[in-house]
């Protein structure tokens, strides 16, 4: 095998709790899903241990290497199983500085592309590979529905029997991930959501219980940070969604609806100058049957469906 190309799936923070620091980093507690917003990862066999990357889109050609994650996770892969290196090429989607997840989906997708190119099947080393380069990186390797705790790199799986349809809201600014954190440890917030509840609604596919739960500790800070991202959250209250919330530390905002007709009918009558996509959770690389959705326009009640 020459190359192998994958896509790494950005993150929607549905639940963000934060419960203190340990060992120097933030300890969370949040329930995460996949989107189908991703970028492609392709890497291609070289001779030698070199590893190059090359990224275009979102104005990642500015990212230095020294910053790319995408670089560190692949040196990282040659370092731990003594492979040969790869020129890694990466079309990105998933904007910088938003709070979906994309350097460490960047990370991941280079470490399940060279373990497919090299025949690297153990996937405990990958996961704690992944763990070293960034918090939520272990988790992005799998992708789906999950709960995170610690500083995220404790992930519990879960199953969720139908998909969420969201209008995400992407300023063109990012937030500061590190200044967002240290706003919030110096005026933290009381509320909390309450991620259990919300993990298992998941897994029972009840909506009412997903959107009564959506909450993230780092709302206020990053719209303090930035402006924008106030905005978004005005913009997405406008539609009356079931919930809406920040995802991560900003500067991405999504908005939850009870069925995709409901999204692209806000997508069709947004008319701001912020950029918004209609998403849906996602499990990458599963086919799965789905219960129905009922506020789904024209879908006969009792059908099912698969989906990827």
């Amino acid at each position: 095998m020459y190359s192998v190309t994958v896509k790494s799936y950005a993150k929607v923070n549905l639940s963000l709790n934060i419960s203190g620091v340990q060992g120097g980093y933030h300890a969370i507690d949040s329930v995460v899903a996949s989107i189908d917003l991703c970028d492609a990862v392709r890497v291609r066999a070289r001779r030698d241990e070199r590893i190059n990357v090359y990224m275009r889109g979102c104005g990642s050609e500015r990212i230095p290497p020294e910053r790319n994650h995408a670089v560190r996770a692949g040196e990282a892969f040659v370092a731990a199983f003594g492979s040969r290196g790869a020129d890694i090429e990466i079309d990105k989607d998933i904007p910088v500085g938003a709070g979906l997840g994309g350097s460490s989906a960047d990370a991941a997708g280079v470490l399940n592309a060279l373990a497919k190119l090299y025949g690297v099947g153990d996937r405990a080393a990958l996961k704690a590979l992944a763990d070293g380069l960034g918090s939520d990186t272990g988790y992005m390797l799998g992708g789906g529905f999950a709960r995170l705790s610690g500083r995220g790199t404790r992930v519990q799986p879960l199953a969720s029997p139908r998909r969420y349809d969201m209008l995400l809201f992407l300023p063109a600014s990012p937030v500061s991930t590190a200044e967002c954190y240290r706003r919030y440890d110096a005026a933290p917030d009381p509320l909390r959501a309450d991620s259990a509840r919300l993990a298992s609604a998941l897994q029972a596919g009840d909506f009412g219980g997903v959107a009564a739960n959506v909450y993230n500790a780092l709302q206020r800070p990053a719209c303090e940070l930035n402006a924008e991202v106030a905005a978004a959250l005005e913009a997405a209250a406008s539609f009356s969604p079931a919930a809406y919330a920040v995802t991560g530390s900003g500067s991405a905002v999504f908005a939850l609806f009870e069925s995709e007709e409901l999204c692209r009918w806000a997508h069709s009558r947004w008319k701001g100058k912020m950029r918004a996509r209609v998403v849906h959770t996602l499990v990458p690389g599963e086919r799965r049957r789905v219960l129905p959705n009922p506020f789904a326009l024209g879908q006969a009640s009792g059908q099912d469906k698969t989906e990827e």
